[in-house]
């Protein structure tokens, strides 16, 4: 994948980050010197702007966008993580595509992605992650880094998976699911909608949606993913 430090800069694409926390930060720092993008700035919706300046690039309005960078020269990328069980993710994302913004995605070039890897628009694959064949996966993913994706297993939409988890062959993982470190899916397993599996899981059969697991397959919470991420009512 070409350094966009090297191109010159009619060549490089140019992009826009919408968010300033630590993940923006990062995201910009991965498609600043291992992509084709060139990050122009930064973008938050106006009540949460509280800095005009990141990094040297200027932080803008999310809702004045068009005014400061044409849909048509510019990309967006959005840096959010988990909040409300990947819906901030989703909408900010849906509402710049509606916009005529491109949606950006960023493959580490230390990534391992097999040939025939379906993969989605606006994803974030960071570095030592191994997708093997056959695998798809959907719009607006995350996989941090170190992840293991076992062949034909189906990332849905909106999901967000932590590091070093393990996700064996024939898994489908459903829609707007959060994976925490270290967690361990046997093959096989179908994952429902919206489920929390925390830090250091291990998933050894079906899973309907909306659960919330801990540490092992037995320690189900009466809690659901929804109401922890304090996902809006008119988001469910």
């Amino acid at each position: 994948m070409p350094d966009s430090s090297s191109l010159p800069g009619d060549q490089a694409k140019k992009l826009v980050i919408v968010g300033d926390t630590a993940f923006a930060q990062i995201a910009c720092e991965y498609f600043s010197f291992d992509s084709p993008y060139e990050v122009v700035a930064f973008s938050v919706e106006r009540s949460f702007l509280k800095q005009t300046e990141l990094d040297g690039k200027p932080v803008v309005p999310f809702e004045d966008l068009e005014r400061h960078f044409a849909p048509s020269e510019h990309s967006v990328y959005v840096a959010a993580t988990y909040t409300q069980l990947n819906r901030l993710r989703k909408r900010l994302m849906l509402s710049a595509k509606a916009r005529g913004y491109g949606l950006a995605s960023y493959v580490s070039s230390r990534a391992f992605v097999w040939r025939n890897v379906k993969l989605g628009e606006h994803c974030f694959i960071f570095e030592h992650n191994v997708v093997q064949p056959f695998v798809e996966i959907g719009d607006n993913v995350v996989l941090w880094s170190g992840n293991h994706i076992g062949h034909h297993s189906k990332i849905r939409d909106h999901v967000f998976i932590a590091s070093h988890v393990v996700i064996s062959g024939f898994v489908d993982l459903g829609a707007s699911c959060f994976v925490g470190v270290n967690a361990t899916f046997a093959n096989n397993i179908n994952v429902g909608a919206d489920c929390l599996i925390g830090a250091g899981a291990t998933i050894l059969k079906d899973v309907p949606p909306a659960q919330l697991f801990g540490a092992s397959m037995t320690q189900t919470r009466d809690k659901s993913p929804l109401d922890y991420f304090r996902v809006p009512p008119d988001q469910r």
